[in-house]
């Protein structure tokens, strides 16, 4: 069983950054994929960002040259590096790690406030 830890949200002003870690416990084995999703009360939640071993990295078409994804397979850590955040960027963040064997693992979120 995997466990996923998140940290680094928080309250921003709108222009800041925020950058975001997920830490995957549980598993000797690195994920497939790994990535970001938001949601806010209301609406689905969407892809952010994510990091595929077999097709690189995706990034929503809102965050693309603002947010940047990377990860540590040593480590089967993520992270998300948002910089410029607008207040729509304002979300629960959630973790999602995928391993090679399909199962699917998701965080318990972290809230990203921006706001003046």
């Amino acid at each position: 069983q995997v466990q996923l830890v998140e940290s680094g949200g928080g309250l921003v002003q709108p222009g800041g950054s925020l950058r975001l870690s997920c830490a995957a416990s549980g598993s000797r084995f690195s994920m497939s994929n790994m990535g970001w999703y938001r949601q806010v009360p209301g609406k689905q939640r969407e892809m952010v960002a994510r990091s595929s071993i077999f097709d690189g990295t995706n990034y929503a078409d809102s965050v693309k040259g603002r947010f940047t994804i990377s990860r540590d397979n040593a480590k089967n850590m993520v992270y998300l590096q948002m910089n410029s955040l607008k207040v729509e960027d304002t979300a629960v963040y959630f973790c999602n790690v995928v391993q090679f064997s399909g199962v699917n693992y998701w965080g318990q979120g972290t809230q990203v406030t921006v706001s003046s």
